[in-house]
């Protein structure tokens, strides 16, 4: 199984979790390149995600953070890929309640079943997406949503170093499409 990282506003830096797994496992962790990282457009987004997974031949699980999460989820409901067999969802922006402009053009936020196993992760403390709104979308999507506690944005500024526990929910969504047989 191979991973494509997905992150959100101004990409995950070096303490950021998803830069450390990618560091950490680099055969199996790619990541998406946006264009504008500061300058989000939601078109532009999905185009990129899409035009990446089409280069995939391989099983591979997506794994989203913040607004990367709304790109997945805007890509699954308009879009497919049988190399895509599941969504780790950490953290998705709650751009309809978002006071930057930019964000908004990517509400509204689908709520449609996604195709594939999905789990989405939130902190209760998160100052981006209310935990609420997050276990609403995972329902929404036909996902698993688990809840981690105060972690903030569940980022870089989380101190969360290599993130055990979430690779530990990422084996889980494995083997979840595993048991599936997707």
């Amino acid at each position: 199984m191979r991973y494509l990282n997905i992150p959100g506003l101004y990409n995950s830096g070096d303490e950021h979790w998803q830069t450390r797994w990618e560091r950490g496992y680099p055969d199996r962790f790619s990541r998406v390149q946006q264009d504008e990282w500061d300058a989000p457009n939601k078109e532009k987004w999905i185009d990129r995600l899409d035009k990446t997974i089409k280069e995939i031949d391989t099983p591979t699980i997506l794994v989203a953070h913040s607004l990367g999460c709304i790109t997945a989820v805007h890509w699954a409901v308009t879009h497919y890929s049988p190399f895509i067999y599941g969504a780790l969802l950490v953290a998705p922006a709650d751009v309809e309640n978002s006071d930057k402009e930019h964000l908004k053009g990517f509400a509204p936020v689908p709520t449609e079943k996604l195709f594939m196993p999905t789990i989405v992760v939130a902190s209760m403390n998160d100052p981006y997406c209310a935990m609420e709104r997050a276990a609403k979308w995972a329902a929404h999507w036909g996902g698993r949503f688990v809840g981690i506690g105060n972690k903030g944005h569940i980022n870089g500024q989380s101190d969360l170093q290599d993130w055990k526990e979430g690779l530990v929910i990422l084996k889980e969504l494995e083997e979840v499409v595993e048991t599936t047989g997707i």
